[in-house]
């Protein structure tokens, strides 16, 4: 059994971890797909490069709200998919070969269960090292609907690299990943229906934003609200979902029921790694496991499951590798997300459910698109900035937009509630572009 100084189990944010001042360390990195994880190959950067491109069409086929004659007339989707992974899957070769021609490092390709303690089977190999990380990610959960594994579904990890964009689109979920790639789909060319078990889609967000977003989805595509699928199956080239609201007739089928951590999969039971009820490795503030001398890192042990907390995360773990003395510490009070889809939303802190359960005194403000001079320009009349503060120590508790730009409106709302800055310091204390779209905030701001 080979021994090592480390192993990294995983490589997307957990190949950042190793840099320059582990030349001195025989290094082990496994990983069973394609280099550079969830996020570079089926993820975030691809499908956001997909909703940039459903955002022009959109835009081509609404000039006419403006005055300007244009509209969508079509998409070459081979050609939007080929740029798209033409620029992907090179990155991921190139990150593979750089790793191997690394003299301290070993690549291995194949796929990996703990055997022992701290000993991992990878292949036909079984290799050990006295430090480990953990960073195996996550996966598409595929529910037990009768018949959906012979029907010829799609996840994410499949959908964006289909052939031809189909003429009809079923999707099984209302999250962020459904609301993205359905948007996609649907703004070059296909007829979608969200099939929801709920009544609203993105649930976790604040109730004003998933109700607004609910409606906005619901006004361009089929949403079917409470429904509960009894099975799936094949009818020639049409995929059938029966239902308790009838039966759905679909050319292709996106499953985007959420996500599930890899832990399982890893077997780290068998190393003394200890998961929650929900399958994450628990780990503490400096994100050690259960067991002396293993890491973990992103998707596997973060119920959070986005990027830049997995960086952040890599981070952490990379410099208490180097510093056992002067370990570091995660800093997860606030961490912004943002769906990429039409309309756009980003949200940090806590929603005004999560503010009245916990009985916190709080003032909501919400300000309108269409109250600013941009938003004018835009003929804005859906999207909007919703602020919670503390009543009490006047910062903000939560931030929410949904609209145009809200992923970078939001920015300053961060940074404001990391750096502890009251709302009326960040209302007043610097100036706002007129007629920028940032107007929105301070207006939000000023009647707090």
């Amino acid at each position: 059994m080979r021994s090592f100084d480390l192993i990294i189990i995983g490589t997307g944010s957990g190949n950042s971890v190793v840099g320059p001042e582990y030349d001195d360390w025989d290094i082990a990195i496994v990983e069973r797909a394609l280099f550079g994880g969830t996020c570079l190959n089926v993820g975030c950067i691809p499908s956001k490069m997909l909703a940039y491109t459903a955002e022009m069409a959109e835009s081509a086929g609404n000039g006419e709200r403006y005055g300007i004659d244009t509209r969508f007339v079509g998409a070459d989707w081979a050609a939007i998919r080929d740029r798209v992974f033409g620029r992907i899957d090179p990155i991921a070769a190139a990150g593979e070969q750089y790793r191997k021609n690394l003299p301290n490092v070993t690549v291995y390709g194949a796929d990996a269960r703990f055997v022992g303690p701290k000993q991992l089977q990878v292949g036909q190999e079984t290799i050990t090292a006295d430090k480990i990380v953990l960073a195996a990610g996550a996966r598409a959960f595929v529910p037990d609907i009768a018949g959906l594994s012979e029907s010829g579904f799609h996840t994410s990890d499949t959908i964006m690299r289909i052939d031809a964009v189909p003429k009809r689109l079923t999707v099984i979920g209302g999250g962020y990943i459904a609301a993205e790639l359905g948007n996609v789909f649907g703004s070059l060319g296909s007829e979608v229906t969200f099939l929801l078990r709920g009544h609203t889609m993105l649930r976790s967000q604040d109730a004003a934003i998933s109700e607004r977003f609910t409606e906005v989805y619901a006004d361009r595509f089929q949403v079917r609200k409470g429904v509960s699928i009894d099975e799936v199956r094949r009818d020639g080239n049409e995929i059938v979902i029966e239902t308790n609201d009838g039966e759905y007739r679909s050319d292709e089928l996106l499953v985007a029921a959420g996500r599930i951590p890899n832990g399982d999969q890893l077997q780290v039971a068998a190393t003394g790694v200890a998961t929650d009820d929900a399958g994450y490795v628990t780990t503490d503030a400096q994100l050690r496991t259960s067991v002396e001398g293993i890491w973990a890192l992103g998707d596997i042990a973060n119920r959070i499951q986005l990027k830049h907390v997995a960086n952040h995360e890599a981070r952490v773990v990379s410099h208490n590798l180097i510093h056992p003395d002067d370990p570091a510490e995660v800093d997860h009070r606030f961490i912004p997300a943002a769906v990429f889809a039409n309309p756009q939303i980003a949200s940090v802190g806590l929603t005004e459910q999560q503010c009245s359960q916990a009985g916190l005194p709080y003032r909501v403000a919400v300000n309108q698109y269409a109250s600013t001079a941009y938003g004018w320009a835009m003929e804005d009349t859906e999207s909007f900035c919703k602020l919670i503060v503390d009543t009490e120590t006047r910062r903000l508790l939560g931030a929410h937009l949904l609209g145009p730009q809200a992923s970078i409106l939001i920015q300053q709302l961060i940074q404001a509630m990391v750096f502890d800055l009251s709302v009326d310091d960040i209302a007043t204390k610097q100036y706002y572009i007129h007629p920028a779209l940032p107007e929105v905030v301070e207006q939000a701001l000023l009647e707090l």
